[in-house]
C-alpha cells in the first residue's frame, strides 16, 4: 500500500473511498445586482456559507469581453441581450473555493428565473428577471477552469 492509502485508512486498514477535494469555482455579481448594492449581502452569503475566496475584482468589461466570456451562448436567442447588460455597467468577479464548489454555488445562486428561485438563494433576494438575475456561476469543472482563467491570472489566486 502506498503512502497515500495509509494515511487514508480506517481502523481494520481498508482504504476509505469517501476522499472530499477542494474545487474552484467562477462567479460574477452582475450589473444589476451591484446597482442595487447587494456586493457585500451576496459575498456574506457565500462566507456564511463555508466558500473561501480566493482573488475579487470589480471590473467594467466591454462588449467584446462580454462576447468572448459568453461565447458559448453566442448561437441562443439571448446572446446580444445578454452580452449588452453584462457590458452595461460594473461587475465583481470572484474566484471561490470550497468542497463541491460548483454544485454548491449553483444551489445557493437559485434558479435562473428568480420567480422559480427558492427562498434563501441569492436570485430570490436579488434578480429581478431571467436576464438580469443579479448572478453568474460556472456549471462544470471545465467551464469554471477557462472562466477563472479568464479573469483571473494564477497569481491572482490567495494560496
Amino acid at each position: 500500500m502506498n503512502a497515500a492509502c495509509q494515511r487514508l485508512t480506517t481502523k481494520d486498514e481498508r482504504p476509505t473511498t469517501d476522499m472530499k477535494t477542494l474545487q474552484r469555482t467562477l462567479t460574477i455579481v452582475k450589473p444589476d445586482a451591484v446597482a442595487k448594492n447587494a456586493v457585500g449581502d451576496i459575498i456574506e452569503q457565500f462566507e456564511k456559507n463555508g466558500f473561501r475566496i480566493l482573488a475579487m475584482k470589480m471590473l467594467e468589461i466591454s462588449k467584446h469581453q462580454a462576447e468572448q466570456f459568453y461565447a458559448v451562448h453566442a448561437s441562443r436567442p439571448f446572446y446580444g441581450s445578454l452580452t449588452d447588460f453584462m457590458s452595461s455597467g460594473p461587475v465583481v468577479a470572484l474566484a471561490l473555493e470550497k468542497e463541491d464548489a460548483i454544485a454548491g454555488l449553483r444551489k445557493l445562486m437559485g434558479a435562473t428565473n428568480p420567480a422559480n428561485a427558492e427562498e434563501g438563494t441569492i436570485r430570490k433576494k436579488w434578480a429581478s428577471s431571467i436576464e438580469h438575475n443579479a448572478i453568474h456561476g460556472s456549471d462544470a469543472e471545465d467551464t469554471a477552469r477557462f472562466e477563472l482563467s479568464f479573469f483571473f491570472a494564477g497569481y491572482e489566486l490567495a494560496k
